[in-house]
């Protein structure tokens, strides 16, 4: 099992673009055998401290297998609708890891 954490920082002004390319690849990663443990859009008063630009959106992530992770990534329909990700995502950081 592989977990990926993801801190998704939105361009201003394109929430919309993001959410429409959510609605499409969410549903897939059950395909590959992935889901979404949870999905936090926090705002301001939610952090503790912290000097960096805060993301839209918190996901936390799992996949059974590296391989059910990279076949979800190239998948035709996800492909499809990349264009709403490249205009709408200013950048993410991602960190993936293992349950300890």
């Amino acid at each position: 099992m592989i977990y990926i954490t993801q801190l998704i920082f939105v361009k201003e002004g394109k929430e919309n673009a993001f959410l429409e390319f959510e609605e499409y690849v969410i549903p897939l990663m059950e395909k590959y055998s992935g889901r979404i443990l949870y999905r936090i859009r926090p705002d301001k008063n939610n952090f503790v401290s912290g000097d960096e630009e805060l993301p839209y959106e918190i996901h936390f992530v799992t996949f059974t297998s590296e391989q059910g992770l990279k076949e979800y990534m190239k998948d035709p329909k996800r492909i499809e609708f990349i264009h709403l990700k490249e205009e709408s995502i200013k950048s993410t950081l991602t960190i993936k890891g293992e349950k300890v």
